[in-house]
């Protein structure tokens, strides 16, 4: 038989990149509208969100017509587009499951080759709210700095050169960490968006302060010089250039964001082969030997007491560490409640007090302590059988929170002051700190018992089951204000010291508010006790609903 009558049997064709591009856009808008069907709060939500990109873009674009002609425009054009581009490149890690429909890792058994496959995916990316304010900005940013012919042609290819740089970066970390980012820590690390909200809205409301003052825009001219050379807000500084007749600069810069756009697609197009071929690590990980371990404590576990204490303590803090939606609300306390008072500090507009806000922010940790077990909070229900037992699980909550939270506060209080360099008001911040604290665990421990509600364990904005919204508010608000009431003796000690010019005798604070803190959240859990004795029926029904 000759080697030409030897058939390799059928194969499937490859479509081209031409053939997958109307196909995929199709498939997205497909998938989006069929999204949008499956409920009203889901079209209700798409659509609060369209107009609300389309209310920012059109003001963002005014802004910056607004702002042709003004000597700090490229600065200003050249950090916003490098801010988006830093949006686009964390996005994904943070918000995996924004864009399902794009997700690779749902191709693999697909005839398709990397090479046409990312023309699809990039022009399919290219569809959805995110791209439609980018182009808004790079749009309204070329408006503003194009001055001339040759800049405005230049403008035409910066525009959507700045756009499929942004759109390319999202796509490549995406397809990178496909496996990261359907894992647990996958979801971990997208739960830890709100940590990344919350810190970034309080350096945008410092940089704004430093901003309103005078010649606020001059302090931003080095981070643009630096900014203006990185991809994509090259594209647009290439438009300045040009604009104030540098060529060769601008040539410069449209070079950087067109290898920057090159070198994207070739590590995109390898994570795709490499993510298309390569064997899937949980199926090998499940061929593994299951490892066997230790019961025994390890690490700094062991330092803990033995018995139910140590126990319900380490499972408090085990938490913490491995449960999403309590380590992400951890996380955030500890950040925020570090970042507002030391940047006041900075500003020289705050004072030690305001360190105060950090034991605030980690007192509130203690609320809702069993909505954090869900449904398995049975577990513990079968072991409390008494008052007692109900009194000694709730003190060891509260011990395994002062193990963070007493530390933190201290060192907030000590590094507020040093900013301020004002010492000699250390002891009062401390003390009124500790006794803050005491009375959130007081009054924490009071309404876990009284007004526990469900956290869900899917959705990564999503803390309340739904129907108990009223239930959490009145849990927190009605815990802030009751533990500001029980903290009124060493706040009016706090105010009689300061009026009456005592300043020498603020070190007492420091004792008293530690003893009293002490007190009131021994109280408080000695209160709370025999009602979560009584009600570990009520609370099971009430965590279970997540």
């Amino acid at each position: 038989m000759s080697a030409a009558g030897v058939s390799a049997g059928p194969t499937a064709p490859v479509a081209g990149t031409g053939a997958l591009v109307p196909v995929f856009v199709r498939l997205k808008l497909t998938l989006l509208r069929n999204g949008l069907r499956q409920s009203s709060g889901r079209t209700a939500a798409y659509v609060t969100s369209l107009v609300v990109t389309l209310l920012l873009a059109a003001g963002l674009v005014a802004g910056l017509v607004l702002l042709r002609g003004h000597g700090h425009a490229v600065t200003v054009v050249v950090l916003l587009t490098g801010m988006a581009a830093v949006g686009w490149t964390v996005m994904p890690l943070f918000f995996p499951s924004g864009d399902e429909t794009l997700d690779p890792s749902r191709l693999v058994m697909l005839p398709l080759r990397p090479r046409p496959l990312i023309g699809a995916l990039l022009a399919s990316s290219l569809v959805g709210i995110g791209p439609l304010f980018t182009l808004a900005l790079v749009v309204g940013s070329v408006v503003a700095v194009a001055h001339g012919a040759g800049a405005v042609v230049t403008g035409v290819i910066a525009a959507p050169l700045a756009l499929l740089v942004c759109v390319a970066l999202a796509r490549s970390v995406a397809t990178a960490n496909t496996r990261l980012l359907s894992s647990r820590k996958g979801r971990d690390l997208a739960v830890l968006s709100g940590l990344v909200i919350a810190v970034g809205l309080q350096f945008v409301n410092f940089g704004t302060q430093r901003l309103s003052q005078a010649g606020g825009l001059t302090t931003l001219e080095p981070a643009a010089d630096v900014v203006r050379w990185l991809p994509a807000a090259s594209a647009l500084g290439a438009v300045g250039s040009v604009s104030d007749g540098s060529y060769g600069v601008a040539a410069g810069q449209l070079a950087v964001s067109v290898l920057a756009l090159g070198a994207l697609l070739w590590l995109w197009h390898r994570s795709l082969d490499k993510l298309m071929t390569a064997p899937d690590g949980s199926t090998i990980a499940a061929a593994e030997p299951a490892r066997s371990r230790s019961p025994e404590r390890s690490g700094p576990f062991a330092l803990l007491p033995e018995g139910r204490t140590g126990a319900a303590m380490e499972r408090s803090l085990r938490y913490v560490v491995r449960d999403p939606k309590t380590k992400a609300a951890w996380v955030t306390a500890l950040a925020v409640g570090f970042i507002v008072p030391v940047l006041n500090a900075l500003q020289g507009v705050g004072s030690v007090y305001f360190a105060c806000f950090a034991a605030g922010m980690l007192g509130m940790q203690m609320y809702n302590q069993f909505g954090q077990d869900t449904s398995a909070f049975w577990m513990v229900a079968t072991t409390i059988s008494s008052a007692r037992e109900a009194y000694v699980e709730l003190r060891a909550r509260a011990l395994a929170l002062l193990l963070i939270t007493l530390p933190f506060t201290v060192v907030v209080c000590v590094v507020t002051a040093a900013v301020l360099g004002d010492w000699s008001v250390l002891p009062g911040p401390v003390g009124l700190s500790f006794a803050l604290l005491g009375s959130m665990l007081a009054t924490g421990a009071v309404t876990s018992a009284m007004l526990p509600y469900s956290i869900p364990q899917e959705g990564a904005f999503k803390n309340v089951a739904p129907g108990q919204a009223g239930l959490a508010w009145m849990s927190m608000l009605g815990g802030v204000l009751a533990s500001a009431l029980l903290s009124a003796p060493v706040i009016g000690l706090t105010l009689w010291l300061h009026l009456a010019d005592h300043r020498g005798w603020l070190w007492v604070l420091l004792p008293v508010g530690a003893v009293y803190g002490a007190f009131i959240g021994w109280l408080g859990v000695r209160l709370a006790a025999p009602r979560t004795a009584d009600r570990l029926p009520e609370i099971l029904a009430a965590v279970d609903k997540g």
